[in-house]
Formats: structure tokens, C-alpha cells, sequence
């Protein structure tokens, strides 16, 4: 029998310290804009926005509080010593690139949270998660652990909820969360199929301009973790990495029974559509490909037509494709989306948010989010005061503008003051979603 469930999602609150530092190599919009102002104020009103849009549409939408930046933790740990002000400084002076990477705003990236796997597809018949531990980039690595501490505060219940340690941080186990994870299913209850895209294998010899993140064995090793069905693990192409697909993501996203992807977004895209069908079961599988003809990769990654939400809309037979601005900008992502919709095909609608803050650092609207399949009990055990509510968006719009700066160089990190506002702004929020007072390391500390 089928369970009746949702599915919700869980945006990472973007963070005091969003900075355009250029830590990416392959983000080709993060290395574009490295050393540019950005406007944390801006972007955290912007992320809010798009959650309250979702919210307002009849989906369960939760909010994923920022990681403690700078990460005064593990400058202490490179040695460097005295106050927390003195430790930052001296890192500022001594050691530049680890200062960058203590700073960085990146876990707003909440597609790179975690892999989960609903109760549907789990043996134990939990919702599973794992914190990807992102060791392809040294700011991503520093994520994990405290990503756990904020999916146990959200799924609580361990007779409901799994969630996991990160697998062992080292580059064979390479594993870089739900960006390389697409689920298809008949309804979002039922047991459904779960893409898992690699882009090397462990042991494998890797000479491409930008590195491959994901691993085979990673993703292997996840379905076992999770007691998963419905496995395809999928190459990712090696054109796609080389222009500049970091993530499955960028060139890939589905919904139901859905799969909306690049023609460059496979290795071998005929075996994994046949994947696909063998693993479905109770449903035809969909796939909506869009040729290098008609969309360019390069300008499908300026675009991110793919790193859009599609989504099921409460009360709408078709589904929806959330684009970012920068997709309408593009008159070829443009085209190709309008045309996706004006078709009889599964995709009925195309709306555009602005997420020009994140863009800029290369995540669009799907990057913004943990994609999470519950039903109904499982959702009423989630932690409500998580969840975002007309009340919540006001108190974090007014918290944001209140604590946030409208500009932020790259330089302005080293700002001690910068410490302060940061710790300042975690220590309220900790207040408003009910998290407690030991949530940061500097609460405990």
C-alpha cells in the first residue's frame, strides 16, 4: 500500500560571511566573480524569498540554519593561537587560503547537504540521510559535522529518521550529497528509483581540467548505507565536467516520473535511460532532453535551466520548472524553457526567481535546497520550529536586515568585527528557531 507523502524542502539559510572567494575550481560563475563585492543582506533576503514562494504554494519548506563562520575551530587547529580575534588575524597575515576557506558561506548550499533516501526506497523503512563530507574543496570539507547537528535538530525522531555520520573524508570516498541524486517515482510514496551520478571511479587515473567530485564507490557505498532500492548509478559525461559541471545538477533534474537533462549530462545516455526503465517499477519513465544544438553547454551552465526546481505544484496535473532570472536573461535557456512548456510533455509551467546573490557564486535555485520525501507522520515528527511559516519569513527578514552587511569584500573577512557580527547574528537565530544555547562550537566554548 501506498503511503501519502510530500515532498519537502529544506534551504540552507544563507550565512553573514556569503563572499565571492573564488574557492571552486570547475564553479566557472565562482571564478568569474572571485574578488567582487557581494551583499549578504541581499542574499539572505533573496533565499528567504524563495522559501516563502515555495511555502506559499502549498509545500512544506524548512529552513537550514548557517554554519558558525569564520571557523575559528579549525584555525586552532592549524595552530595558530590566542583569542579567537587574534587567531583570525593571525591566519589573515600567515595563511590567506585557509583563512578564505574558514570564512566561507558555502553550506547555504543545501543540495550538498546530505543524500537521502526516503522511507519508501529504505530496507528499515526510515528516511535515511547522509552528510556528504566534500572533500574534493578544503571550505566544503569543513561542512559535515555540523550539517549532521542540523538534520538531527530538524529530523529528531530515530524510529522515523536515520541520519548519519559523513563517510570517511578521503578522495576515494569522494561524495558530494544530493547534487548527484535524482529520485523518480509514480507518486512521491511509492517506491521510486534512485540516480546516483559518479563522475570517477576510486582508483582511477583523472587528468581532466577540473576535478571529478563524485566517486563511484561513494555513491555505492550510500545505497548500502541507506538499504536503498531502486539503485542506477550513472556516469556523469566527461564533456560535461570539462566545461564546467561540477555537480550532476548543473545539466540534470527531475520530478515524478520526470527526468529533464542535457544531451551532455551522461556518459552514456541511451544505457542510463534503459537503466532507468529496468529499475522503474508501477511507472513509465520521462525523459525531456534538450540537445547541445538548441542549448549550448556553456550557455546551459551561465543559465542553469537545469540547476532549476521541478516540482509538483499542490493541485496541478502538470509540473512546474523554477528558473532563475539569469535562465529568462539567456535567450537560448530562455527559449529552450518556454519551449519545454508550450509542449503537451510533462513540464506545464516555467516561473523565474531572483537568486542573483547565489548565481553568482554558481548555485541557482536547486542548489539552495535539500530535496525531502515524507509522509504524513514522518512530517508531523519533523522540529516545527524549523519549519518556515509566515511568522518565521518576518522574524528572519527583520533578523537578516538587522544583522547583516549590504556589502562584503573578499578583504572585509579578516574584519575582527565581522567575528562578532556573525557570532552576534547565530547566537539570535539559535533564539528564534528554538535551537538551544550549545548549538555553535563558540556557544559552547
Amino acid at each position: 500500500m501506498t503511503s501519502k507523502a510530500v515532498e519537502a524542502n529544506a534551504d540552507g539559510l544563507i550565512g553573514p560571511t556569503h563572499s565571492y572567494a573564488g574557492l571552486s575550481p570547475g564553479n566557472l560563475a565562482s571564478s568569474l566573480n572571485e574578488g567582487q563585492a557581494s551583499n549578504p543582506r541581499a542574499a539572505v533576503l533573496q533565499g528567504l524569498d524563495k522559501m516563502k514562494r515555495l511555502a506559499d504554494l502549498g509545500l512544506p519548506q524548512f529552513v537550514l540554519p548557517p554554519h558558525e563562520r569564520p571557523n575559528i575551530s579549525f584555525l586552532r587547529a592549524l595552530g595558530f593561537g590566542g583569542s579567537d580575534k587574534q587567531v583570525l588575524e593571525a591566519a589573515w597575515k600567515r595563511s590567506p587560503s585557509f583563512a578564505a576557506a574558514a570564512c566561507s558561506a558555502s553550506p547555504m548550499w543545501a543540495a550538498n547537504a546530505a543524500t537521502v533516501t526516503p522511507s519508501a526506497d529504505s530496507a528499515d523503512g526510515r528516511v535515511h540521510f547522509t552528510p556528504a563530507n566534500l572533500v574534493t574543496n578544503l571550505h566544503r570539507s569543513l561542512e559535515h559535522q555540523q550539517t549532521k547537528r542540523s538534520l538531527d535538530a530538524l529530523f529528531p525522531d530515530p524510529e522515523r529518521f536515520a541520519v548519519h555520520d559523513a563517510l570517511p573524508s578521503v578522495a576515494h570516498l569522494a561524495d558530494e550529497g544530493a547534487a548527484n541524486h535524482v529520485r523518480l517515482c509514480a507518486e512521491h510514496g511509492a517506491p521510486g528509483v534512485n540516480l546516483l551520478v559518479w563522475g570517477r571511479e576510486a582508483w582511477e587515473h583523472w587528468s581532466g581540467p577540473y576535478p571529478a567530485r563524485q566517486t563511484r564507490e561513494a555513491s555505492e557505498a550510500l545505497a548500502r548505507r541507506h538499504g536503498a532500492s531502486g539503485v542506477v548509478l550513472a556516469r556523469q559525461s566527461r564533456a560535461a565536467i570539462a566545461g564546467g559541471t561540477f555537480h550532476n545538477d548543473v545539466v540534470c533534474v527531475g520530478a515524478l516520473e520526470t527526468l529533464f537533462h542535457h544531451e551532455l549530462a551522461f556518459e552514456d545516455t541511451s544505457a542510463t535511460h534503459a537503466a532507468i526503465r529496468a529499475a522503474a517499477s508501477g511507472f513509465e519513465p520521462i525523459f525531456v532532453e534538450v540537445s547541445a544544438a538548441d542549448l549550448p553547454l556553456e550557455d546551459a551552465i551561465t543559465s542553469y535551466l537545469f540547476n532549476s526546481m521541478l516540482m509538483q505544484i499542490p493541485g496541478e496535473d502538470r509540473l512546474t520548472l523554477i528558473c532563475p532570472t539569469e535562465t529568462r536573461d539567456n535567450a537560448r535557456a530562455h527559449a529552450a524553457a518556454e519551449s519545454v512548456a508550450g509542449s503537451n510533455g510533462p513540464i506545464g509551467r516555467v516561473e523565474y526567481v531572483d537568486v542573483r546573490q547565489s548565481m553568482r557564486n554558481g548555485g541557482g535555485p536547486a542548489c539552495l535546497r535539500l530535496r525531502v520525501v515524507l509522509n504524513e507522520a514522518e512530517l508531523a515528527a519533523t522540529n516545527p520550529g524549523m519549519r518556515l511559516t509566515e511568522e518565521l519569513h518576518g522574524a528572519l527578514s527583520v533578523w537578516g536586515a538587522t544583522w547583516y552587511r549590504d556589502t562584503l569584500s573578499p578583504a572585509d573577512l579578516a574584519d575582527p568585527a565581522l567575528l562578532d557580527e556573525s557570532r552576534g547574528a547565530l547566537d539570535e537565530l539559535t533564539s528564534i528557531l528554538g535551537l538551544g544555547s550549545g548549538f555553535y562550537p563558540f556557544q559552547r566554548n
